[in-house]
């Protein structure tokens, strides 16, 4: 009767310890309508981002009453799932425009940190997450920038934090390319206040890039440094902890129309073509469409290549989203995040892929 309590209990222990070691957070931003949320598996997530609030004048705004009522809907899942944290999101790629300017004076600052408060306490949200693409660097078309962008994102935070305390939680999407990594934060000063920070490992290759390539691989490759690996590797060196760093999944393929075939092509000459959520990719980029599916085994990325239309599809599967939460573990990181939910499939998604990977993965 000892020997099986005993057994029994050290069984115990080690499931235990397993899922400590694994609870990493699954973050997903969302963009859509209230009435779609109740099709996903919410309880799979620890964060539900809202995208996107925008500033109206110096203060965060939420726009209209489909975004109202979407936000009361994810708040009201906290009943069901305690764990869950409902954040806010400002900005989104085209959505930052007056940013620069708003957040260069004390006044702009102070007064979206009011806001942001204001709004916490009316929705009885958990957090703010900051999209704004991007800081001190070129991002969507005709946004302002400038250098001292980088110190005003430190400011921006630092008045947050004071102004919302320390139960709400401050995370920032990041640029997954050098670039960003480079220029635009002030790491150490902004990772010691900051929970998280959701490195856009996707996207990079993008609608402007004139070369195809992996848009979300999880290594680099002789052909293209951009990773999600690299980023990682650069955060750390630049003295932010693993912990706060979540690496970012795409549930979306990117399409390219390349110059010729060589390569199945991959790394070509080319455009972008069109994007295509999870939720409808394999009835678009299948044989009978003419594409022929492959696996970079260097950049664990998946991609798919038409070669009589000369179209290559770059995208996250099962494989690599499992390969990436796995990752995350692995690397002791803060997480995984994904853009968006509402490009998952109902029932058998990606979500899915993350919640069973963090559950049954061992580490080495």
């Amino acid at each position: 009767m000892k020997y099986f309590l005993l057994t029994g209990m050290l069984f115990l222990v080690l499931v235990v310890t397993a899922q400590k070691n694994n609870a990493i957070s699954i973050t997903g931003y969302y963009s859509g309508s209230a009435t779609r949320l109740d099709s996903f598996p919410i309880g799979k997530l620890t964060h539900l981002v809202f995208s996107f609030g925008h500033l109206k004048g110096n203060q965060l705004h939420i726009s209209n009453a489909g975004d109202t009522a979407c936000i009361q809907k994810m708040v009201g899942y906290k009943k069901k799932y305690p764990h869950l944290k409902i954040i806010l999101s400002l900005g989104g790629w085209g959505g930052c425009a007056p940013c620069s300017a708003v957040f260069s004076t004390e006044e702009g600052r102070n007064q979206f940190a009011i806001s942001v408060k204001q709004l916490a306490a009316y929705f009885s949200t958990d957090g703010i997450d900051l999209d704004w693409e991007y800081p001190a660097i070129a991002g969507y078309p005709g946004h302002t920038y400038t250098p001292d962008d980088k110190k005003n994102f430190t400011l921006l935070i630092k008045k947050l934090r004071q102004t919302l305390g320390k139960k709400q939680e401050i995370s920032f999407a990041a640029g997954g390319f050098d670039q960003f990594i480079d220029s635009s934060i002030e790491w150490k000063e902004v990772m010691k206040i900051a929970d998280k920070v959701y490195i856009m490992s996707y996207d990079l290759v993008h609608g402007y890039s004139t070369v195809s390539g992996h848009h979300t691989p999880l290594y680099s490759t002789a052909q293209q440094k951009q990773s999600a690996d690299n980023a990682v590797n650069k955060l750390i060196e630049a003295g932010v902890p693993p912990r706060k760093i979540v690496i970012g999944a795409a549930f979306y393929a990117r399409m390219f129309k390349v110059e010729d075939t060589i390569n199945n092509g991959l790394y070509r000459p080319g455009k972008f073509y069109r994007g295509i959520s999870y939720s409808r990719l394999t009835d678009s980029i299948n044989n009978n469409m003419g594409f022929v599916s492959y696996r970079d085994p260097i950049a664990m990325a998946p991609y798919a290549f038409n070669a009589e239309r000369k179209i290559l599809a770059t995208y996250d599967d099962a494989q690599s989203i499992k390969d990436k939460t796995e990752y995350a573990i692995q690397n002791k990181l803060g997480g995984i995040m994904f853009w968006q939910l509402a490009d998952d499939r109902y029932h058998n998604g990606l979500l899915d892929v993350i919640h069973n990977a963090r559950k049954t993965y061992k580490r080495h």
